[in-house]
């Protein structure tokens, strides 16, 4: 994950280079898990997630977005209503690394060449690639096993706004649905291992925060390709 980090700084700078309008920034936030461990709720933040973005904004109404972010998420029966789940009593505790890429569409203009204040709320999606610890339920105990990697789509919505000349601030909750049902431990791929829950649904993980853009790059017109 550390050459993927320095690949993804090494793209700021040559983009630097051949500059329109670009936005580069962090996200900050929290994350939650959805799946058959603890709560269902699907925005409910209870671990610190950060990332960092990039936004290539080829017209008023979207950009092309690449984003690394990554949270260490859990889920504990003990906090679930129903009464299935809280006398189960499993908990676990998984690490999300996620590189994401896709478009952004803004539902108004949000034309950088313009100064004035601007507010847009906006709708992102493309393909998530991640890396999680791979888990198993031993006993009453979801243990891991080394490190396992799936794919994920995906679906962002949020509000923006520019606070100053070269500033964007936003407000987003992004929900991945992923193509795997083992981040909580109860699908895992050897057969001879237990299962639980319901194995026909897979997991999702969820992040909600802000994000903090730098604008930069000639501000030339917006063209159409």
């Amino acid at each position: 994950m550390n050459k993927i980090f320095i690949s993804f700084l090494c793209f700021f700078a040559y983009t630097i280079n051949h500059a329109q309008i670009h936005e580069v920034g962090v996200f900050l936030g929290g994350s939650n898990y959805v799946g058959d461990v603890g709560l269902t709720n699907y925005i409910y933040p209870n671990e610190p997630a950060f990332g960092i973005l990039y936004k290539w904004n080829k017209s008023p109404r979207h950009s092309y977005r690449l984003s690394y972010t990554q949270s260490q998420i859990s889920s504990d029966d003990r906090d679930s209503e129903e009464a299935g789940r809280y006398n189960r009593g499993y908990s676990f505790v998984n690490n999300i690394k996620e590189l994401s890429a896709g478009i952004e569409f803004n539902f108004f203009d949000f034309n950088l060449h313009n100064d004035k204040p601007k507010v847009t709320p906006y709708v992102y999606s493309g393909l998530s690639y991640f890396l999680f610890d791979g888990k198993y339920l031993s006993g009453n105990t979801i243990e891991t096993n080394g490190i396992s990697t799936s794919i994920a789509i995906p679906m962002t919505v949020g509000i923006k706004s520019n606070i100053s000349r070269s500033l964007i601030l936003g407000l987003e909750v992004g929900a991945r649905y992923t193509f795997t049902d083992n981040i909580d431990g109860s699908n895992p791929s050897n057969e001879s291992l237990p299962k639980f829950g319901n194995i026909n649904n897979n997991d999702w993980y969820v992040f909600s925060g802000a994000t903090l853009t730098y604008t930069f790059g000639e501000k030339q017109c917006y063209c159409s390709e």
